[in-house]
């Protein structure tokens, strides 16, 4: 027993709406040049990485660490100033105070 191959469709069928079909493919096949054309290499535009809010981020973040240097270095010396101020306090002789019948000698 053999099997007789599958019966082969026509090869010319009518397909309905034939031209509406090739009116999309064409379509289809601008939409695709003109995406390639625009954005190069990319497939899509959607495909394409938003690189902005990175950038954005990226200066926000900066812009942080700055300011935080910035405050830390700012307390340091405001330390040394205090520092420096304290010491030279206990170098001087001590003051002596006085009184209201000092005054009035």
């Amino acid at each position: 027993m053999t099997q007789s191959p599958p019966p082969r469709p026509a090869p010319f069928v009518s397909t309905p709406n034939a031209e509406r079909y090739l009116l999309e493919a064409d379509s289809l096949r601008r939409r695709q040049l003109r995406s390639a054309l625009l954005h190069g290499t990319s497939r899509t535009w959607r495909d394409r990485r938003r690189i902005w809010p990175a950038v954005v981020a990226g200066i926000v973040l900066v812009a942080v660490i700055s300011a935080g240097i910035a405050i830390y270095g700012a307390f340091q010396q405001q330390q040394r100033k205090q520092q420096e101020e304290g010491s030279a306090a206990s170098h001087e002789p001590p003051r002596q105070e006085q009184t209201l019948a000092d005054w009035s000698s």
